[in-house]
């Protein structure tokens, strides 16, 4: 079996290896192939990754390229984990709100747009590769926004199996896992829990919690509520968790609590791009390190908590035909029989061999579809808008996305956000 990362150099990478060494015994990997355009990170990334491996005593063999399409040939999963314009242009993504009194975050609002229509044309790049050297192999796609490449991988790319992933879901059931365990000191298997979510991609609601089928979200919820009432500044305030019955995915805050976030950013710098940015440059001193062989304690620090077990969990659950169930970006496809079939939802699904199957979900109430309707039409435009170059799809999904600005500045937001990511969109300036 081979599997290819497609941003093979990121500081993420070593996790991901991690996990696959944890499953040597279930899944037959014979090469890993971490693709870069960056060449000098590959290098020291791949080196770590290489170095791990061999202390395992080499049960696969890890392979860099700077070629996507030598890289996917032949492979059997794809894991894109990519970001283009490098940690400068997620920090061109966050100052871009701070300019506009918008929030400025890598993936919602005019951020999160600027990210997605630089990645996009991007992945469906790969999705044509695949499609013409390695048909048949499933395409798990970690970049951000997850929920809006994998619309357009749908729309697109349909005929390319995909995935979208995220760790917001299992992050969240593993905390939950965590707090039953304290309350009734028993541990307890991830495997034996189903995490009920819905929504999209960072805008879903928890909604219930089961454990070997039995419903255990009272515990849960009551738990969440007590962290909440501790916390100097909660994600989420007690009497809006109390009316929801719900707890609500963590980058809720930027629509709930939008003037707090906005203000906040007015004590930047550093921006998180760029507390990113110094936590990357020790982690890459530390990787190309000769003697390292197993990830540092300080890539904890970067954030994407159980990257690697998601990840490494679902190829495990497809290649072996387990049947697991993930939270995962996929389309409806009737799940949710109230909402439009072709919407990609984040919601559990289960894997097995034959693919995602997102199982049947109850739709969420008025107080939280009226935000998912309008998020998810600024996606569709945006998807639009990235495909084509087109500048009055753009403009509409400014106008429609609910952190965005106020109509009569959307001009003056749409110009700064095309001449700052310039060199990344070309579809724009042709």
């Amino acid at each position: 079996m081979k599997i290819t990362v497609i941003g093979g150099g990121s500081t993420y990478t070593p996790e991901l290896v991690n996990g696959f060494l944890a499953r040597v015994d279930s899944l037959p990997l014979k090469e890993l192939w971490l693709m870069d355009i960056d060449r000098e990170r590959l290098e020291i990334v791949g080196g770590l990754a290489r170095r791990m491996v061999n202390a395992k005593g080499d049960p696969f063999k890890v392979v860099l390229s700077g070629n996507q399409r030598e890289a996917v040939a032949g492979a059997k999963y794809i894991i894109t984990q990519l970001r283009v314009g490098l940690m400068p242009a997620r920090r061109g993504d966050e100052y871009l709100g701070l300019r506009h009194g918008l929030v400025g975050q890598e993936t919602t609002g005019v951020g999160g747009m600027a990210k997605a229509l630089r990645t996009i044309p991007v992945i469906l790049s790969i999705a044509k590769d695949l499609r013409e050297v390695a048909p048949g192999a499933l395409l798990a796609n970690f970049t951000n926004p997850a929920g809006l490449v994998t619309e357009a991988l749908t729309r697109h790319a349909s005929d390319v199996p995909a995935v979208g992933v995220c760790n917001v879901g299992i992050t969240m059931k593993m905390e939950a896992l965590e707090w039953l365990e304290k309350s009734t000191g028993n541990k307890i298997d991830d495997s034996r829990a189903v995490l009920n979510t819905l929504g999209l991609n960072h805008l879903t609601w928890h909604r219930g919690f089961k454990v070997d089928g039995q419903e255990m979200w009272p515990a849960v919820f009551k738990a969440f509520g007590e962290k909440m009432k501790k916390e100097e500044d909660p994600e989420c305030d007690v009497r809006t968790l109390e009316v929801l019955g719900m707890i609500p995915n963590y980058y809720l805050q930027y629509y709930y609590y939008t003037e707090r976030k906005v203000a906040a950013q007015k004590k930047w710098p550093p921006s998180r791009a760029e507390e990113v940015m110094e936590l990357e440059k020790g982690l890459l001193h530390e990787y190309a390190d000769p003697a390292l062989t197993a990830p540092p304690a300080g890539l904890m620090k970067r954030g994407g908590a159980y990257y690697s077990t998601l990840a490494t969990q679902l190829i495990n659950s497809h290649h072996n035909d387990l049947g697991q169930i993930h939270v995962v970006n996929v389309r409806n496809n009737g799940a949710v029989k109230e909402w439009a079939a072709d919407w990609v939802l984040e919601l559990p699904a289960k894997v097995d061999k034959r693919g995602i199957h997102p199982l049947p979900a109850s739709p969420l109430p008025p107080a939280c579809f009226g935000l998912i309707s309008q998020v998810k039409m600024y996606e569709l435009l945006t998807v639009e808008a990235a495909v084509k170059g087109d500048k009055n799809a753009l403009y509409q999904a400014l106008l429609t996305h609910p952190l965005g600005p106020s109509a009569d500045k959307a001009q003056a937001v749409m110009d700064d956000l095309l001449e700052t990511n310039r060199q990344w969109l070309p579809q724009f300036f042709n």
